[in-house]
């Protein structure tokens, strides 16, 4: 027996952010959400930031235009957190050689 399986395409109809989730209102009528910590920016943004999204590529995702964030409703779904960039380590060591020079002020 043969059953065709219709895979319905997820997109966006509406965005919130709290201080703790992401949740997103699918098309279909379904809800998703996932941790805040799975995107760094939206993490670090201020509510009024946070507030700012315009749903892009006809659902496909959500953009933060203050903070440069992108996040798809694939990514939200099949849980596909934001990567943090790489910090080089002369950068990096650089950073926490001026928070000791900070202190000692």
């Amino acid at each position: 027996m043969n059953t065709a399986v219709k895979i319905q395409e997820v997109r966006i109809k509406d965005i919130s952010v709290t201080e703790d989730t992401i949740t997103a209102q699918l098309m279909d009528g379904r809800i998703i959400s996932v941790p805040l910590a799975w995107s760094w920016r939206l993490s670090e943004a201020t509510p009024k930031q946070r507030a700012n999204w315009r749903i892009i590529g006809d659902g496909h995702g959500v953009h933060w235009p203050d903070i440069d964030e992108d996040i798809s409703a694939e990514g939200m779904l099949y849980g596909i957190p934001a990567p943090r960039p790489r910090i080089s380590s002369k950068f990096s060591a650089k950073s926490e050689q001026n928070k000791m020079m900070a202190k000692r002020k």
